[in-house]
């Protein structure tokens, strides 16, 4: 509180003033209770302030409130005492499970003032003797409602509580007006305070969802012990008061199963029957269809401009393209015209070249020297290049015969060493690579020390030759067949069939030549009893490169097909009018080729029956 200011006294300012701080204060303790009890409860006013006028508003009803007299109290039965309404006998009746004990014992308090026996015997009334009087009820009752156990086991099986749920046609019309009182009547059963409302047609989804997720995840105290057929105090021993137990906790559970079944039916009838859900569910469609709907034609845009991108990019990438084109091609026609203009100039000289030899007869004598020079005059003319040529042609234009003959015997000599440089580097380059296919494969394709005998080598030919390009799973099938055949008891697979196939590939002629001879006189001994009118066989066509005369080629193999299907076996004279079908070919020749195509086909089909029965296993 401030002084007042004396007269006389002058106001002096010792320090300015400090700005003023906002400072946030927390509550704590009972007013932090307070604090989230009335935000919970969307108050304005205090807690304590709530507390209070609940407590002056149920004193004034205590003092307001009326006993209902129970006309059939005195016909009661004491020992069916269970089975009475016990609000009814105190005569609150109209309030039941919200009366409080402070009404509870006020209308006791009122009930046995008047029925006390005491009372009724000074009055003159007659009174039975013992428990069997009906004020029996009245102490039970008061027993049962003074104790908040027994009282809650007495309010889950309230007699007047309408457990009833309403069926779907009752709620299509009026769903708020149905449902609304049914599930303000169940809430009394919830373990938790402030239970949300049904709501109104109006009501938010928050509102909504917020009371399904509630009632779906209901939490009821309602117990149904109070339903007990047996008491375990009347027990003889310990055995029958666990039994009892048993009996009771069985039958509680299934009750309370029943119960939640009955709320869950409850839930979701009214969640079916809701048009709120309905209309959001409807709500919720549109706007996924919506966002769907925005995303496609976003999609779309995007493909539309990548699109337009690629084409712009395929544009400039087809005009640069065809900018390369028309330069190369122009590059292409200038190198073109030089080139031809080059070829007709070094025509000129080689022409220039031959005809100055030849008019000097070669520099030669005598006819051998001359066609020796001649030969000689040809390599220049192939070798040399148009600079060396026209210093050759300018020298026998000046020069005098014996001078020319110098000089042309000069550049023979270095082109002559040319080529055998040449030649030397060829053969030191085979024996280098020769060497790298001994080092690498031992000799031949195989993995882990594999050698590779001429037997196998020789077996190796002939599967090749056997099972052609296009056979299926043709170098399995060339392994398999090695594997049946070899004598060395090597196994082979694929890949060292194939390997072993290449190297052979690379082989220089004089080593195909002596393999494929090595092959062809074991086939001779082993066919030694084979009339001499069969042909030798020739030479492998898969590691012949130089070719050979006696090979079959693609059009005489089907013209030699066609010919076997156009002439049966019963065809007279068949074998010269299928030789007469293929040019080239004689009667003999088709006959051995024919031989050669069926046994060819049995060992295929023998491998390969062998390949198909090693798989199975």
């Amino acid at each position: 509180m401030l002084l007042e200011v004396r007269d006389g006294d002058e106001t002096v300012v010792f320090a300015a003033a400090a700005a003023s701080v906002q400072i946030q204060v927390e509550p704590v303790g009972r007013w932090f209770e307070a604090y989230v009890k009335r935000r919970n409860r969307n108050a304005s006013a205090s807690f304590q302030e709530l507390e209070e006028e609940q407590e002056s508003s149920e004193e004034s009803e205590d003092e307001e409130f009326q006993l209902e007299e129970y006309l059939m109290l005195r016909t009661l039965d004491p020992k069916d005492w269970k089975n009475q309404d016990h609000y009814s006998v105190l005569g609150v009746p109209h309030l039941r499970y919200k009366a409080t004990q402070k009404q509870i014992k006020a209308a006791h308090k009122a009930i046995v003032l008047k029925h006390h026996p005491d009372k009724r015997k000074a009055a003159g009334e007659q009174i039975v003797e013992g428990d069997n009087d009906y004020f029996t009820c009245i102490t039970k009752a008061i027993e049962i409602l003074s104790d908040p156990v027994k009282r809650r086991a007495f309010d889950s099986v309230d007699p007047t509580f309408d457990n009833a749920v309403p069926s779907k046609n009752e709620g299509k019309e009026n769903f708020t007006d149905v449902y609304s009182p049914v599930f303000e009547r169940n809430a009394r059963w919830s373990s938790k305070k402030h239970v949300p409302k049904l709501g109104t047609m109006e009501s938010s989804f928050e509102e909504v969802d917020n009371f399904y997720s509630f009632w779906y995840n209901f939490d009821s105290w309602r117990e149904f012990s109070y339903l007990d057929e047996e008491e375990k105090e009347k027990a003889e021993c310990r055995d029958e008061r666990r039994w009892i137990e048993k009996q009771n906790r069985a039958s509680r559970g299934q009750r309370k199963k029943e119960e939640m079944n009955r709320m869950r039916t409850l839930v979701d009838s009214a969640y079916s029957l809701d048009p709120r859900i309905k209309k959001f569910k409807e709500e919720e469609k549109a706007r996924k269809e919506s966002e769907k709907k925005a995303k496609v034609e976003a999609k779309k845009r995007e493909q539309d401009e990548k699109e337009r991108a690629r084409q712009a990019e395929l544009e400039v990438a087809r005009l640069a393209k065809e900018k390369e084109e028309e330069e190369a091609k122009q590059v292409a026609q200038q190198a073109k015209k030089e080139k031809e203009i080059q070829k007709k100039a070094i025509k000129k000289e080689r022409q220039k070249l031959r005809t100055t030899c030849k008019n000097w007869n070669y520099f030669g004598d005598e006819e051998t020297d001359s066609v020796k020079m001649m030969e000689e005059v040809e390599k220049l003319c192939d070798r040399l290049e148009l600079t060396s040529m026209q210093s050759l042609n300018d020298i026998l234009a000046s020069g005098s015969k014996e001078d020319s003959k110098v000089a042309v015997e000069k550049q023979v000599q270095e082109v002559n060493a040319q080529l055998q440089r040449e030649k030397e580097a060829e053969v030191q380059m085979r024996q280098a690579s020769r060497s790298a296919d001994h080092a690498s494969g031992g000799g031949g394709g195989g993995a882990g020390g594999k050698g590779w005998n001429e037997e196998d080598l020789q077996l190796l030919i002939k599967a090749v030759n056997l099972f052609p390009a296009g056979t299926n799973a043709r170098w399995e099938v060339i392994a398999n067949y090695m594997n049946l055949h070899s004598t060395s008891g090597m196994k082979r697979t694929a890949k060292d069939v194939i390997n072993k196939a290449k190297n052979l590939q690379r082989l220089d002629p004089g080593q195909k030549d002596e393999i494929n001879r090595k092959a062809f006189e074991k086939f001779k001994k082993e066919h030694s009893a084979v009339a001499p009118t069969i042909d030798n066989a020739v030479p492998s066509e898969r590691f012949d490169a130089a070719g050979n005369a006696a090979s079959w080629t693609t059009e005489e193999q089907k013209l030699l097909e066609q010919a076997l299907k156009t002439y049966p076996v019963s065809t007279t004279e068949r074998w010269e009018k299928i030789a007469g079908a293929v040019p080239g070919r004689t009667k003999k020749d088709c006959m051995k080729r024919y031989k050669e195509l069926v046994e060819m086909v049995k060992a295929k089909k023998a491998a390969q029956e062998q390949l198909s029965g090693k798989s199975k296993k």
